[in-house]
């Protein structure tokens, strides 16, 4: 489908969703298509699941009931936005479409407890509950959470403040321990919203989460420059995105990464992955932390 005819669908989509009946020739005149042109991308918007009403000899308006749920739903993680906003960039300057797209882009990504993921259907009624708590700045219990760290199943009352990078996980201040945690919303049963306001909001602070999507609670951070070649540099932006900040170009067949984790969790585990295509450049401890991982869990030697 060329770049016209979808920018038609876009604009007839815009228009029918406005909940106005509009007569066929003044929706011929405005896209500058035939009528005949109009009925058949309204049997394209029926193919793909819409409902058209054709309200005859002239009139006719379009709704798909998913489309409420879905914008309720759908946010910009940081990762999906750079990649959209890469996209973008790679528009034609002189296309009209794209100033729109980079003022609504821009609009999203900057809204108050913009979140990074769809939520699945389950998750959907606790999601909400949580940012409801984070506008309102009021306390929440989590209710029968699944600690990580053994079987155990507890309440908890927490006082959330911020999601990651998805609606996946969300840091709280848990007043009981005096810490903030991050927790994962799968995890949690049920999500009570209750009438107590925070009482520990200077408290509240974000942990690191580096570019491989491990976090810790405080400030520290480890630095790390690896060497990598053109196979390695592609699967670690296509898995990671965020990380092509943090990297420059050698030559033609060489790239460097340079940044801090939080641990060597998740950048071991991916250099483990692509020995043969990395070069850890620094530090010692990354070394012999992958050739740890190596021996234990791909070698099977837990000496």
């Amino acid at each position: 489908m060329n770049q016209p005819k979808i920018e038609r669908l876009l604009r007839l989509m815009q228009m029918l969703a406005t909940n106005i009946n509009y007569k066929v020739e003044d929706i011929a005149i405005n896209l500058e298509i035939s009528p005949r042109s109009v009925y058949r991308y309204l049997d394209t918007f029926e193919s793909v699941g819409f409902i058209v009403h054709r309200t005859f000899p002239v009139q006719l308006c379009i709704e798909n009931p998913l489309l409420k749920d879905v914008s309720q739903l759908v946010h910009f993680s940081k990762e999906e936005a750079y990649l959209v906003q890469q996209l973008i960039e790679a528009i034609d300057d002189t296309n009209l479409i794209k100033q729109n797209l980079r003022r609504k882009l821009a609009s999203a990504c900057n809204y108050k407890g913009i979140v990074d993921s769809i939520v699945n259907k389950e998750n959907a009624s606790n999601i909400h509950n949580i940012l409801n708590a984070i506008e309102n700045k009021k306390q929440v219990i989590f209710c029968n959470y699944s600690s990580a760290h053994g079987e155990i199943v507890s309440d908890r009352l927490v006082e959330p403040f911020s999601f990651t990078s998805s609606y996946i996980q969300v840091w709280c201040y848990e007043p009981q321990t005096g810490c903030n945690k991050m927790f994962r919303t799968s995890r949690i049963a049920n999500v009570v919203l209750l009438g107590a306001d925070w009482e520990h909001e200077s408290c509240h602070k974000e942990g690191f989460m580096d570019v491989f999507r491990m976090s810790s609670y405080g400030d520290m951070s480890f630095p790390i420059k690896l060497e990598m070649n053109v196979r390695a540099y592609n699967l670690l932006i296509e898995e990671y995105p965020l990380a092509e900040r943090y990297t420059c170009q050698i030559d033609s067949h060489t790239w460097i990464l340079e940044t801090d984790v939080s641990d060597y969790a998740g950048v071991g585990r991916f250099v483990a992955g692509l020995a043969a295509d990395i070069r850890i450049i620094y530090p010692v401890s990354l070394q012999e932390y992958v050739k740890d991982y190596a021996r234990k869990y791909i070698l099977g030697d837990e000496s």
